[in-house]
């Protein structure tokens, strides 16, 4: 029986499906395992989906890219927490890991310009040059190509979570 949860307002709330928490010395010892966590959680919850197959890959490919990016940030203390929620549709990765300010502030100004007028044309300009991806265009490709929405959430003075709402059930093949 599946029986949605609904906050004060009626709302259906996520509801979580799986987590993962690692150290964060763990976790850096071996750039597998961000391709080896997003393979498994993807598996994991898109046994259910209309096409499952297809909604693993997605799913596999953005949660990777996400972890990337905070496997970038070289910080060597505290823990890395991945959450994977779903609400309908859409299915929602909370990403909290350890990142100075300067990094933070990095995240919430990248997040910030996604939902300008100007971020097509940027992602566009970014992924037709010679350089490597940044993590800047990692998370402009999951609002373009993806359909997601990002936020940055402060949880300590070193801490953040990347909150990303991935619409794959309904995106068109």
């Amino acid at each position: 029986m599946n029986i949605a949860s609904h906050d004060e307002d009626g709302e259906a709330v996520f509801e979580t499906m799986i987590q993962i928490d690692l150290d964060v010395k763990t976790f850096m010892s071996d750039w597998i395992l961000c391709d080896q966590l997003s393979t498994y959680s993807a598996r994991m919850i898109s046994h259910n989906r209309t096409d499952s197959v297809r909604h693993s890959n997605l799913f596999s490919s953005a949660l990777n890219e996400l972890l990337e990016v905070a496997f970038r940030t070289r910080h060597y203390g505290g823990e890395i927490a991945c959450r994977v929620s779903r609400r309908g549709e859409t299915d929602r990765i909370e990403l909290t890991f350890p990142c100075m300010p300067e990094e933070r502030q990095f995240f919430e100004e990248a997040v910030f310009q996604i939902t300008g007028s100007e971020a097509m044309e940027r992602y566009l300009n970014s992924v037709s040059g010679d350089l490597a991806p940044s993590r800047e265009v990692v998370l402009l490709e999951l609002a373009i190509d993806y359909n997601a929405t990002l936020r940055v959430e402060q949880v300590g003075a070193d801490i953040i979570t990347l909150v990303v709402d991935l619409p794959l059930e309904g995106m068109p093949s």
